[in-house]
């Protein structure tokens, strides 16, 4: 009965810090890029 409302629960509440982190280190393009994305969420420069 509560599975239809937890996943439109799921999809209409953000996404946490850590998913998006997640996301924005999947999108480097190379381990230089990745070792600097990595970088910028350790220093918390990271904002988006």
């Amino acid at each position: 009965m509560f599975t239809p409302l937890r996943k439109i629960a799921r999809a209409v509440r953000g996404k946490t810090t850590q998913e998006r982190e997640f996301e924005y280190l999947s999108a480097s393009v190379s381990n230089v890029d990745l070792e600097f994305r990595q970088r910028e969420i350790d220093r918390g420069l990271f904002c988006r």
